[in-house]
Order: structure tokens, then sequence, then C-alpha cells
């Protein structure tokens, strides 16, 4: 005689019955507040574009209207002349090579960190580590006195070097992760196959960790493009300007001409806006590698 045993159903998560109990996620009231929150994050945007396409009077008359009629003279006066085009090339070359120097100089030292085990490993990681904690205003003025010894005052070599050096923590904390997740069976099977050191970190290390390397890329990039404080400091001539630093200038220039400097402004963020919004998808999945690894 066989005896039937009832199966006891399944049991949700807990966190799976807190969220049927409360809202779903396809709630009005969630899509509401989103919408609120990207309309508050989109509203200055949107009024420092719509600004440049005015004229002083109408936003003197009707500060939060609309452009009527549309006026592109401001964007054509600044697309026209030298300054723009000469802040967005200096900004350029500052941000592709510190971008270049953290991801050569922080992929070096990530794979040491991640890949040979030496005295006082632990202690160097932790000290990059730490390097978080200590932002660049903290140390402005030491910088600014190293690289005026170093006779690197208004030059952009004097901005590269210093964001290089404060883009490394968060560089190596990154990457580390990354390297260490790549098989040792990679490795030594790439050694059987005669492949130096030097050789699988060419061929291998750098293709398998290149999520990583594209995310710290991508964020150092964006970091030296809006910076701010450290060329402030270190660029006194019009010549070295940063864009930045240019809308800052531009702004004190034409004080009274207050489309003209919303117009400015506008063209400044287009650059760093299309570069994140291209690469947004690669920098979460970056970050997302790192966290698994």
């Amino acid at each position: 005689m066989t005896t039937l045993t009832a199966t006891p159903e399944p049991t949700l998560p807990t966190a799976t019955r807190k969220r049927e109990k409360g809202l779903p996620w396809g709630s009005p009231v969630i899509y509401f507040v989103a919408l609120v929150v990207i309309a508050l994050m989109l509203a200055p945007i949107a009024y420092i574009v719509l600004g440049g396409f005015r004229t002083n009077s109408q936003i003197t008359v009707d500060p939060a209207g609309f452009p009527n009629p549309w006026n592109p003279a401001n964007y054509l006066d600044v697309l026209s002349g030298s300054t723009f085009w000469q802040e967005v090339a200096n900004s350029t070359i500052v941000a592709v090579v510190t971008t270049i120097g953290v991801i050569a100089l922080g992929l070096m030292a990530s794979y040491v960190l991640a890949r040979y085990r030496f005295r006082g490993r632990g202690v160097l990681y932790a000290l990059f580590a730490a390097g978080l904690m200590f932002p660049i205003t903290v140390a402005i003025t030491p910088l600014y006195i190293v690289v005026r010894n170093l006779g690197l005052m208004n030059s952009l070599g004097g901005v590269i070097l210093p964001q290089i050096a404060f883009a490394l923590p968060t560089t190596i904390i990154i990457l580390v992760p990354f390297l260490r997740a790549i098989p040792d069976e990679i490795e030594e099977a790439a050694f059987i196959d005669g492949c130096s050191r030097l050789g699988f970190f060419w061929r291998m290390v750098l293709r398998l960790s290149l999520p990583g390397v594209i995310t710290v890329g991508i964020l150092a990039f964006i970091a030296s493009w809006n910076s701010y404080l450290l060329p402030l400091f270190l660029l006194n001539n019009d010549a070295t300007f940063t864009l930045p630093l240019g809308v800052q200038a531009f702004s004190s220039q034409y004080s009274q001409d207050t489309a003209k400097v919303l117009a400015f402004t506008s063209l400044s963020m287009i650059p760093a806006l299309v570069f994140f919004s291209l690469f947004e998808r690669r920098i979460v999945g970056g970050l997302t590698g790192a966290v698994k690894g």
C-alpha cells in the first residue's frame, strides 16, 4: 500500500514576497517619480541650451520663457571664434594624454599587484586604495609648488601629470579584480607554449581585461575633460586654457551678455555629454565585472 505525500509548495524569497506585497515595478507611481527625477536633472541643461537661442532682452523680460523668435547668432558667434576651438583642442590633448597615461601605468601596476606574490603586496595595494581618500583639493597647494619647481606652470604637461597620479587609485581598484579573475591555467598554458611573461601580458591580459580597460579609460577621460580646479591654479595664460576654465573666463569677459554666455556653456557641455552617452553601457558593464571579480 502506497502512501501519497503532499509536496510542499515552493516558498518565494523574502525579497520577492515583500515586492509582491508592495508596489509592483510597473506601478504608475514608480514611473512618475522617475520622470520627476529626470525632469529635475534635465531642466538646468535645457534652460542653458534654450537660453543660448534667446536675446538678452528676452531673458530679461521672461527668464523662463522659450526663444521667440529663435536666435542662433549666439552659437554662431562662439563657433566662428578661435577661442572656443583653442580651448577644445587643449581639453582634448589633456584628456587623451591623461587617459593613455592612466591606462598604461594603471594596467602595469594592477598586473603586478594581481598576478605576482611578493612581500608588501597587500600594503602597496592598501596604499593605492588610501589614495581614494585624498581628493585633489587637499593637495592643491603642494601640487602647485611641485609643478612650479618642475617648470611646468602654464603648460598642459603640468595639468596632465597630476591628473594621471590622482586617477591611478581608482584605476587600480577597478583593474585588479579583472586581472585576478584570469585563470592560472591560461597563464600556465601560455608559458608551456613558450610565451614569456611580457608576451602573456600583451597577448592575453590586454584582451581579457578589455572591459575594465575601457571603463577606466572612459572615467579618466571624463574626469580630465571636466577638471576645473587644477587648471585654475596652474594655467594663467589664455592660450593654455582648457574648456572648463575657458567657460569661467568667457563668463567674466562677457558678463553683460548672458545669452552668449549660455551659448558658450551649452557648447562646452556637448562633448562630455555625447561621450558619456555613447559609452555609458561600457562603464556599467566594466564596473559590474570588477565587482564580480
